[in-house]
């Protein structure tokens, strides 16, 4: 056994070897189970994990020349900023948009007129509302002179009440109906909007038009600029928006259109709905902040003629909002989309859910790995002492003088390995020192042991067994083997000599000594 652990590279040695690898072997030796467990871990909650946001997305937006396109191609180059693609979709207008959202899996957001949501779609679990973005007054202009202040006024007229599956059409024929004015031989009712509506009005070929847009739209530019249209006053503008909460009274102040021209020359009351920004439930959670951060840098810094700041929120939506918006409202964009490109953001976001487990099974490991990493270590150094024990074992039970000698040799091999180490962690100095020690306490007992086989051969006269008498101590040479081994024949000779020199003297006979004084001198 002591050979065979001799004869191995030195465990010591391998050990502060390993120590000055220690983070290596953490990983491999001590924690190379641990990080296996966490990977089966992650590996089982990431079929929880929501697969990354698309980088392409659709949007119905409204006619070509509408408003509604105009901030989707703007919301579009915002958003390819940030790596996604916004595609638009043009359409009639909300009633359209409103459909598509509830048939059409590839359209996932869509402007979007308040109050234009058909009856069926309303309570729609597929729809959900992102934000009201901006007011969009209605806009009745009449051909005459002569003020009308009420929508029952319009009798008998020519009303172009906007194009079909439009928003405008949607809420130009509530608000008509309500007062009466319905299609009938007295009036007619003519689905156009937009710019042909306009010309139509400007061309005497209608008597009234009804818009749903934007104050900043040339079109209401041009038709209050123009002479002889007149723009309608509603006088019950706080009636509507009772009986219609997606309706806001609003208040277009004189001179806000053109102040050289003194356009418009007193305040005209308007109800408006807010322009929305609804999606489809299934677009991506990680989108939304992003989103709304585009509506915000696109509406908010924007003036406004109809309640500046008021605009975006959720006050005027009709469906329900979605939770990422709601807190978007509430907080604010997340933390890490504030500091950082919104695809890392997104992938770290969608990482937490990992942590879970990771932090489940690594808090164990760093717990026990420190004193596993001791004993591993120490299991080292103690192996040592199994030597020494198993030589102490020989020592008493009186082994062969040759296990010994090997013994011996085994002993002076440690204690030069130790004399050889110059880096030795001083966490484990104690455990080196108490080695030290050890070694040299064992070595004094075979020491001894050696010693006392060499004098009981000496005293009986045995000097057959010359390989006892060149038993090298620990520390002796070859050379100081010799040399004692000359001493030890010169001690036997002495030894001799003097025992023939009292036998002489005790039969009488004079000793050499004695002989060599009584000789004369050969010079006498």
């Amino acid at each position: 056994m002591v050979d065979s652990v001799v004869g191995n590279e030195s465990l010591l040695a391998e050990h502060f070897r390993e120590t000055r690898r220690q983070i290596r072997g953490l990983l491999f030796k001590i924690w190379g189970g641990g990080f296996l467990l966490v990977l089966i871990g992650c590996a089982i909650a990431w079929f929880y994990v929501q697969p990354a946001p698309p980088r392409r997305i659709v949007m119905a937006t409204g006619p070509s020349d509408g408003v509604y396109f105009q901030f989707g191609t703007a919301y579009a180059e915002y958003l390819q900023d940030h790596g996604i693609t916004l595609d638009l979709r043009t359409t009639a207008g909300s009633v359209e948009n409103y459909r598509l959202l509830e048939d059409d899996n590839e359209i996932d957001l869509a402007i979007v007129q308040g109050g234009a949501a058909p009856e069926e779609l309303v309570q729609s679990s597929h729809i959900e509302s992102l934000a009201s973005l901006y007011f969009e007054p209605v806009w009745v202009f009449y051909r005459g002179k002569e003020p009308v202040v009420d929508l029952r006024d319009l009798q008998s007229k020519r009303i172009a009440i906007g194009r079909e599956d439009s928003g405008t059409k949607a809420i130009a024929s509530l608000l008509l109906s309500e007062n009466g004015v319905v299609d009938s031989d007295n009036h007619e009712l003519i689905k156009v909007g937009g710019r042909e509506a306009m010309l139509r009005l400007l061309n005497d070929e209608i008597d009234v038009a009804i818009f749903v847009m934007s104050a900043d739209s040339p079109i209401i530019r041009k038709l209050i600029e123009t002479d002889g249209i007149q723009l309608l006053d509603f006088e019950r503008h706080d009636a509507y928006t009772r009986i219609h909460p997606f309706l806001t009274s609003v208040v277009l102040e004189r001179g806000v259109i053109d102040l050289e021209q003194d356009l418009p020359r007193e305040d005209i009351h308007l109800i408006a709905p807010a322009a929305n920004l609804v999606a489809n439930e299934s677009l991506h959670d990680a989108l939304i902040p992003l989103i709304m951060r585009t509506t915000h840098d696109m509406h908010r810094p924007k003036a406004s003629l109809f309640d500046p700041g008021r605009l975006p929120s959720m006050e005027f939506v009709e469906f329900p909002v979605n939770p990422s918006a709601r807190r978007y409202f509430d907080e604010g964009p997340p933390f890490l989309q504030r500091y950082l490109p919104f695809w890392v953001a997104s992938a770290i976001d969608r990482g937490k859910i990992l942590l879970l487990p990771a932090i489940t099974l690594l808090l164990p490991l760093f717990r026990i790995a420190p004193p596993l990493y001791r004993w591993r270590i120490r299991s080292r150094i103690y192996r040592w002492y199994e030597v020494l024990r198993g030589i102490e074992s020989d020592l008493r039970s009186d082994a062969r003088h040759e296990r010994i000698r090997a013994h011996a040799k085994t002993l002076a091999e440690m204690e030069g390995e130790l004399d050889d180490l110059q880096s030795v962690p001083l966490s484990y100095m104690e455990e080196f020192y108490n080695l030290r020690l050890h070694v040299e306490f064992v070595e004094r007992r075979v020491q001894r042991s050696i010693g006392s086989v060499t004098d009981d051969a000496l005293q009986q006269g045995d000097t057959k067994d010359e390989s006892l008498q060149n038993v090298p101590l620990a520390g002796e040479t070859d050379e100081d083997v010799g040399e004692q081994g000359d001493a030890v024949k010169q001690l036997e000779f002495d030894k001799r000599d003097g025992d023939e020199s009292n036998n002489n003297e005790s039969n009488g006979q004079p000793s050499d000594l004695d002989q060599l004084a009584a000789k004369p001198d050969a010079n006498d």
